[in-house]
């Protein structure tokens, strides 16, 4: 690439953001990485560090809380500078990020029950932070053109699991603001769409309640009775980061090997 190309990975330290650092970074992407880490947390992140400049690209990672307006404007301001330092310009946006609460709207015991202000974070980090990073790194001018933004939703977008309303409702309102920005975006020849992955055995999925009956029905389910990786979703990120995917925008990609439009669980109990 004559031109550096950064990708800014939102989640960058596990699961899907971290396959996607190693699969875009494997492409010549430089990479911009955003996670929340405590101190037992960081050894992994340096190794990853060390991982994708072993592709001979470089990587800045910023261990701050993403949905934070203030942090946002600091590691917008870093980009800026890493650009006009390089020529370079931001090619891909991934959001990927995983926190939000998991608690029923309604229990026997009131307290029991998610809350207000549970409810407006877990909106605000899984689906308002993906407008505010767009907004912010158009804004400051660092797309290029022909720039992508993705996400990740989940079939639990417009299915009802226990304890899962809220993320739900994130999942939900995810996807309604990835059609809109692919139409927002398209003046500035940048696309939006999100990943619907599969079922996944990552830390996120770790903590919803129940979550070995999720990963049984995946398998039951799914027609290569596998689970989804998150290299399955890398590999189709670093498809949407290649210029002949520029047609493709405001769309909700399942990669999940058919799993949820495919049920072999009734035909098999038969």
């Amino acid at each position: 690439m004559s031109t550096p190309l950064y990708a800014v990975i939102l989640g960058a330290s596990s699961g899907f953001g971290k396959a996607a650092c190693l699969a875009l970074a494997e492409k010549g992407y430089h990479i911009i990485g955003v996670h929340l880490d405590r101190a037992a947390g960081l050894a992994a992140v340096e190794e990853l560090k060390t991982e994708i400049t072993a592709k001979g690209v470089t990587a800045e990672f910023f261990n701050v809380n993403a949905a934070d307006a203030t942090n946002r404007a600091t590691v917008v301001e870093a980009i800026k500078n890493r650009c006009n330092q390089t020529g370079g310009a931001v090619w891909f946006m991934l959001h990927s990020l995983a926190f939000g609460t998991l608690k029923p709207f309604i229990a026997e015991k009131p307290t029991d029950s998610i809350t207000q202000k549970s409810i407006e974070m877990t909106m605000d980090v899984m689906a308002n932070s993906l407008i505010y990073w767009t907004q912010d790194l158009i804004s400051a001018g660092l797309f290029s053109q022909g720039g992508r933004v993705a996400s990740l939703t989940s079939s639990g977008s417009n299915r009802a699991i226990p304890t899962y309303g809220a993320v739900s409702a994130a999942k939900a309102a995810l996807e309604s603001y990835t059609r809109q920005l692919a139409l927002e975006l398209a003046p500035y020849n940048v696309t939006c769409n999100t990943i619907r992955a599969g079922v996944t055995d990552t830390p996120a999925l770790r903590k919803i309640p129940g979550n070995d009956k999720l990963i049984a029905n995946a398998y039951n389910r799914n027609p290569f009775h596998k689970l989804t990786t998150p290299e399955d979703v890398a590999n189709v990120l670093v498809l949407l980061s290649q210029k002949e995917a520029a047609w493709i925008n405001g769309t909700v990609l399942g990669v999940d090997g058919g799993e949820d439009s495919i049920d072999l669980t009734w035909w098999e109990q038969q």
